[in-house]
């Protein structure tokens, strides 16, 4: 029988002497199986439950592996994904992991190699984890510094510009908080009306005003036990901010024309692009509420800060957008990944994505181009020769980071990058020397 702490982990095997002997030797070796013979089963059971590895075969009845995949990650706690395949689908192994998969073993494999990789993805209970918001050092940074304050009851201030994320990380730190089966709750500050945020914020009994009639319960009251996320909380008026001041000191309110105090269980996390401490010094924002919500900080970098993500993210938007449309897209082009590489991205991840949108709705080709990323650009021939460069250039430009992307998925380890890349591992080494990737890099 394995320990209470044992590795959790789902096995996605049709075949039956496949799934069999796994689990035998899974379970020798001290971890506890679940077994699922469907693609559907599979989904099903990632979604309810915690698992530190999924082993997945790519052919499967139903849903193939990358459907599994393609679902599973959509979800906060998503596991890292193991998959087993046949020569025949290693161009589709090597895609997934492009897309965010861990690793993946060609069959017949030997058992002691198998175990040794699923192992590289096996981490303690409670340990901490990276890579599930971005590939990028400052993201790894961030999303450790999430998963530090997530357990922690502490209210925590989210700062950056538009667009980087920052209710995608207040919905992180939920997501791995005590609080994760209750509500989260999500209020932009300054999306509604300012006559009608008290109401909307705390509720009211019914006739407390001209067109109150009945009770109405306010986005403190529906989060219950969960978590609060004010957005744009800069753009709270005084009045306002004097009350939550009062929630988050008592734990207590009242709804608008109400006399009874309502107790407040909820955790609160706020957001904002604005500069707090500048609006404190002009009067705008109270300097004991920006005490009491900066608890804890943390900062989301701006797309142009971290672009080792924009090819990471690019894939997870083509894969969710041509997942759930029309298209005969195979994939993104390289020119495609050189021009977002050079944007600036003034409206970060937001931009991005909705470009990518956009561009998997209206590309034309097989291949996702630049034409399809930025159309504005297509009736500029200079502007686009500036913009694109010579054709060599984009080329072992491509190549390199093609390669890093490779060296990053196997952890450095050059024997495993060159499988990855289906090169031996001379070439390679020869391929990183010419590109200046060598010693060092």
């Amino acid at each position: 029988m394995s320990p209470p702490d044992a590795p959790v982990i789902g096995l996605v095997e049709d075949d039956p002497i496949m799934g069999e002997s796994l689990v035998q030797r899974l379970g020798l070796e001290g971890m506890r199986v679940h077994w699922w013979r469907t693609g559907r089963e599979a989904v099903a059971g990632i979604r309810q439950m915690r698992f530190e590895a999924v082993i997945c075969d790519i052919r499967l009845p139903d849903l193939d592996g990358e459907g599994v995949f393609r679902e599973a990650v959509q979800g906060p706690q998503a596991p890292p994904f193991l998959f087993v395949t046949g020569h025949g689908d290693i161009d589709q192994a090597v895609r997934l992991m492009r897309s965010g998969a861990a690793d993946y073993v060609t069959k017949p494999f030997e058992m002691d190699d198998f175990l040794a990789r699923l192992g590289e993805l096996l981490v303690p209970r409670g340990a901490e984890e990276a890579g599930t918001l971005g590939v990028s050092p400052a993201m790894r940074q961030v999303e450790t510094l999430l998963r530090r304050v997530a357990p922690l009851p502490s209210n925590v201030l989210i700062t950056g510009e538009t667009g980087t994320g920052k209710e995608v990380a207040a919905r992180f730190i939920h997501a791995q908080s005590r609080q994760a089966h209750a509500p989260f709750v999500a209020v932009n500050c300054a999306a509604i009306p300012a006559e009608l945020m008290e109401s909307e914020l705390f509720g009211h009994e019914r006739g407390a005003f001209t067109g109150a009639g009945q009770r109405h319960l306010g986005y403190v009251e529906r989060t219950g036990g969960g978590t609060l996320l004010l957005d744009e909380i800069g753009e709270l008026r005084p009045d306002l901010q004097a009350k939550l001041l009062r929630l988050i000191e008592s734990r207590t309110f009242k709804r608008v024309g109400g006399e009874r105090e309502i107790a407040f269980e909820g955790r609160i996390v706020t957001a904002t692009n604005a500069d707090l401490e500048q609006r404190v010094a002009g009067g705008q924002f109270r300097e004991d509420l920006l005490y009491r919500v900066n608890v804890m900080s943390i900062r989301m970098p701006a797309l142009r800060e971290r672009r080792e993500d924009i090819g990471w993210l690019m894939e997870r938007f083509f894969a969710a957008f041509s997942g759930s449309a029309e298209t005969r897209l195979r994939g993104i082009g390289a020119l495609a990944e050189e021009a977002a590489l050079q944007h600036a991205w003034p409206g970060n991840v937001r931009e991005l994505r909705n470009r990518m949108e956009r561009a998997v709705a209206l590309a034309l080709g097989p291949w996702l181009m630049p034409g399809d990323l930025f159309p504005e650009l297509l009736g500029s021939e200079a502007e686009a020769a500036t913009r694109i460069g010579s054709l060599e250039a984009a080329r072992q430009d491509a190549e390199k980071r093609h390669i890093l992307r490779a060296l990053t998925a196997t952890g450095g380890e050059l024997s495993a990058a060159a499988r990855l890349l289906r090169v031996g591992r001379t070439t390679l080494w020869e391929k990183m020397r010419r590109l200046g990737l060598g010693g060092e890099g």
